[in-house]
């Protein structure tokens, strides 16, 4: 699996690979294997990343710091999400607008710098679950080498962890903008709230894999991995505190726990 990885890499190569890196576990696997074919045999290589209101200033650094350790450095682009209305108003369609306007402007620098393939780290699990944001990958022609040869998650982790890769338990970290219901007005602010609980959250319990806190108008339900709600339930007064002075005027634990993408559900039944 891990040759066949390498082997359709190394052909892409050829012509210049632009490869959209976020710092998570797909897209961190994918530079380390590009940065063991440049050292092999130097070709035409962007790493380009996005920053936006809508991720943690840590990822943005996390990634940075990952690239180098690679000896490659990260193109970083800017972009404010909240100039699309879709996502501004957190519209159904967000994902598919927000996708296409990233990528046109990574596809757009890639062929400026005669790079033929931009590529990205969507995986086969990603194939079978709600994704609207690939439409939009699909008309720019972008391409996903680990959904193309079939492999997974977890497939990738174990794959990480042979190679040594710090971001093989790397937790999932979807865009902030998963955390409310959809058609909510968003902005600068509503987001820095959310940012702020869930690391009040983390630290309380960094055993947790998982920890999201969805909105609701102004009231905040708690997504935990499941073998952590009984120790948030006894810390239910420390938490209830942090977030009220946030802004939020009702706390919730949901004791269904952590899943992935839960405010998509009724979009999910509707397929």
């Amino acid at each position: 699996m891990l040759n066949r990885l390498k082997a359709y890499l190394q052909q892409l190569s050829a012509e210049g690979i632009a490869l959209a890196f976020s710092g998570g576990v797909d897209s961190s696997l994918l530079l380390a294997l590009l940065a063991e074919i440049k050292h092999k045999k130097d070709f035409n290589l962007a790493v380009l990343t996005m920053h936006s209101a809508l991720q943690s200033p840590d990822e943005i650094n996390e990634a940075k710091l990952f690239a180098a350790n690679y000896g490659l450095e990260n193109k970083v682009f800017t972009f404010n999400p909240f100039s699309l209305p879709e996502v501004r108003h957190n519209r159904t369609n967000r994902c598919y607008c927000c996708k296409k306007a990233i990528f046109s402007l990574f596809a757009d620098y890639a062929r400026k710098q005669n790079i033929k393939y931009l590529i990205d780290g969507t995986n086969a699990d990603d194939l079978n679950v709600y994704r609207p944001g690939r439409q939009a990958l699909k008309e720019l022609g972008v391409i996903s080498p680990l959904a193309e040869l079939g492999i997974s998650k977890a497939q990738i982790r174990a794959l990480s962890a042979d190679m040594g890769l710090a971001t093989a338990s790397k937790p999932a970290v979807p865009c902030l903008a998963t955390r409310f219901e959809y058609n909510t007005l968003l902005n600068d602010e509503k987001i820095k709230r959310v940012f702020q609980g869930e690391e009040f959250i983390k630290k309380l319990f960094p055993e947790s894999k998982n920890v999201r806190l969805r909105i609701h108008s102004n009231l905040a339900r708690i997504e935990l991995s499941a073998e952590t709600i009984p120790l948030a339930a006894q810390k239910y007064q420390e938490i209830s505190s942090f977030l009220k002075t946030l802004g939020f005027d009702y706390i919730t634990l949901d004791l269904e726990g952590f899943r992935s993408g839960s405010l998509d559900i009724s979009l999910k039944q509707n397929l």
